[in-house]
């Protein structure tokens, strides 16, 4: 609570602060010589990391502007739980975006990057359309095959997330990632998205045994 006053006071200076930055390139970012720093905002019920607190559009975008105020320096919104290490349930699309109509904008006009966490070009399109300046994919393009076109066109940055539909203990983890990746890649060059528009995730916890998750920790430069 001794926080919650200076958080509210910053929060207030968020769209001053962030100006301009809405848009500034994915590589630009990098470039800064640090970690950057992506606030997540689940507009789910059934989050596995914050318990659908953030369901309700108005505790959203109290969160968003919480997390801008602390220091992010891009906002992440997803309305679809994918829930690592499994027990995720699909969600249609009209769903998800009904999710993020009331949020996104708002969420967006603070002037942050926001990435748009979907699998679905649909949902991404609208959320280009309405803010969002980043693709996050926890399926590496490798799902909806418009995905690509879609970043292609738009020229937007893309995450692209190693992913399986289930962990196997018995296979080389590494190797999984890179042949993945590999594919991902070879999608987003017949598409036409830039090699420096496209950030690698290896997925940690998702298609992935807790051992796995750590061996892809200690050899994030084989990827």
């Amino acid at each position: 609570m001794a926080h919650a006053q200076p958080i509210a006071d910053a929060a207030k200076s968020v769209p001053d602060r962030a100006q301009n930055r809405a848009h500034e390139p994915l590589n630009t970012l990098l470039q800064r010589g640090r970690a950057l720093v992506m606030g997540i905002l689940n507009v789910t019920p059934d989050s596995f990391s914050d318990g659908g607190q953030f369901f309700d559009p108005a505790r959203a975008i109290a969160h968003a502007k919480e997390m801008a105020a602390q220091g992010a320096d891009i906002l992440d919104i997803g309305a679809e739980s994918t829930r690592p290490y499994g027990g995720q349930q699909p969600v249609a699309a009209a769903d998800e975006l009904a999710r993020l109509k009331p949020a996104l904008p708002a969420v967006a006009a603070l002037g942050l990057p926001v990435s748009i966490d979907t699998i679905k070009a649909s949902v991404a399109e609208w959320a280009l359309d309405h803010g969002a300046s980043i693709v996050n994919d926890v399926w590496g393009l490798q799902q909806d095959p418009d995905m690509a076109r879609l970043v292609a066109e738009r020229g937007v940055p893309v995450i692209a997330m190693h992913n399986r539909e289930a962990a196997d203990e018995s296979i080389d983890i590494v190797a999984d990632v890179i042949a993945f990746f590999e594919r991902t890649l070879d999608i987003a060059d017949r598409a036409g998205i830039a090699r420096d528009r496209i950030v690698l995730d290896p997925g940690i916890g998702f298609g992935k045994t807790p051992g796995q998750s750590i061996i892809c920790l200690a050899r994030l430069e084989a990827f």
